[in-house]
């Protein structure tokens, strides 16, 4: 369970078995700054990001970090089954830095990938829960190119560096991924500290009665946050995560005085910087971020679903992947509800991408490619989604997307279908043939006849229509 029992839509607890909940609509706070309210419709016009999480995590094939907190054992250890002293396990997890050599790590390969498949920006794991920087911070040597990691020595260690230039090589933004938590510096975590001597998602002392110690963490977080945002080129979106530390958690305070950071940073090097504080609500959470959910009603604010390819963030072996048929749908229904898609896929300890998640990519970015034109850069419209319909508009036109299952028997003969879109419409057309069709009123939307199609051996994912609005 989570540590704050603050009501959200959802499980009503920030975060629960790993899984982080989200902010309510009327939490979000307006930005006052001209700029970073440009920037947000930017945000708005991309709708797909690839998310990676990767660290020397990956050579297990666990989630990601939750297994060294106690307190989440019940759920995040199932796969721990080589031993069941869990002190020993945290000294074995630690130590993977040690044997942490991705030789097949290609930035440029991913950054070809992801735009062959129709992303718009990477958002990357620079630091995950576990403190494992994937960047040459000097704060710290548990890091990817610290001297006790093998890959420190590869033209490719410092990888931040190098998959932030290469996706910014492709035209792609970067939104930089970055835990608030960190459980291996002694400043969060500090030594012989807990009073029960067990680890749980917050830091192991109250912040109250060691002020000293919580101001250690909170200048090592703002020197990690000042190298990420200062000597890694322009980062458009700083994605923070660990809800859990904020001024206002009721069972021990955390306040990493985020603002002063943020406005410090705006000021100085990178006045564009959206930022997303998940869970926090108020003037940094400009970007609201559920987790593995899609939201039941459109929500009027910037968000962005992050959702997985496979069955969990982090690398696992012989995983589940959707297929790209579930994927499409899943990034339809979003931008139907006005959201953007987070897509995670996670890297191999080789440094490679599974060849499996590729192949679902590349087919989502070949559907992308003939009718990304409903999709990127619009805003959804009425009624959003709904009878198996997701409708976006842009300018003058207006997307009716019929999500399609496999075995659909549409457009096998001559067929009429029924569009849920009550505007004037003056112009429908069908966009895999390009062809006007002809439509009529039919109570609260438009029918139109739809030719034949060849038969194929399975239906599109989508039957895509495009109607010009007065």
């Amino acid at each position: 369970m989570g540590e704050l029992e603050r009501e959200l839509p959802g499980n009503g607890h920030e975060v629960e078995a790993g899984v982080h909940n989200y902010s309510k609509e009327s939490e979000w706070v307006k930005p006052d700054d001209p700029l970073l309210l440009e920037r947000l419709e930017w945000f708005k016009d991309q709708k797909l990001g690839m998310m990676m999480h990767w660290g020397p995590y990956s050579q297990l094939g666990l989630v990601e970090s939750w297994a060294l907190s106690d307190a989440d054992g019940d759920w995040s250890r199932h796969d721990v089954d080589w031993t069941d002293d869990m002190d020993r396990f945290k000294r074995e997890y630690f130590g993977l830095n040690r044997t942490f050599h991705p030789i097949r790590f290609m930035p440029e390969q991913w950054a070809d990938i992801a735009a062959q498949s129709g992303f718009k920006y990477l958002t990357f794991t620079t630091k995950h829960h576990d403190g494992f920087c994937m960047w040459d911070t000097k704060t710290t040597d548990y890091k990817i190119t610290g001297a006790d990691t093998p890959f420190s020595g590869h033209r490719y260690a410092d990888v931040c560096r190098h998959l932030f230039d290469a996706f910014r090589d492709k035209g792609m933004a970067v939104s930089a991924y970055f835990s608030k938590a960190d459980w291996h510096t002694p400043f969060y975590w500090a030594p012989g500290m807990s009073e029960d001597g067990l680890t749980s998602r917050g830091p192991s002392y109250d912040t109250k009665r060691y002020p000293e110690l919580w101001e250690r963490f909170v200048q090592f977080t703002h020197r990690q946050l000042e190298e990420l945002l200062t000597d890694y080129g322009r980062i458009d979106i700083l994605w923070l995560d660990a809800g859990w530390v904020r001024a206002d958690n009721r069972k021990n305070a955390q306040d990493i005085r985020l603002g002063e950071l943020v406005d410090r940073i705006r000021k100085e090097r990178q006045p564009w910087l959206l930022t997303a504080d998940r869970t926090v609500g108020r003037p940094y959470e400009n970007i609201v971020t559920p987790e593995q959910t899609v939201p039941a009603k459109p929500m009027a604010i910037p968000w962005e679903s992050c959702m997985t390819l496979g069955t969990q963030f982090s690398y696992k072996f012989e995983d589940d992947y959707k297929s790209a048929r579930e994927v499409v749908h899943l990034l339809l229904e979003i931008v139907a509800k006005g959201g953007n898609l987070a897509l995670n896929v996670g890297p191999q300890p080789d440094g490679r991408l599974p060849s499996r998640a590729v192949k679902r990519l590349k087919e989502m970015g070949e559907w992308l490619a003939r009718y990304g034109e409903g999709v990127y850069g619009t805003r959804p419209v009425a009624p959003y989604f709904k009878d198996g319909f997701a409708l976006t508009q842009k300018d003058n036109r207006v997307y009716a997307f019929k999500l399609l299952s496999k075995n659909a028997c549409i457009g096998r003969a001559e067929t009429v279908v029924d569009i849920p879109y009550a505007g004037e419409v003056v112009l429908a057309e069908w966009m895999d043939g390009g062809e006007r069709l002809p439509f009529e009123r039919n109570g609260g939307g438009i029918r139109v006849a739809l030719p034949a199609m060849e038969k194929r051996e399975e239906a599109p994912f989508a039957c895509v229509f495009r109607l010009t609005v007065a």
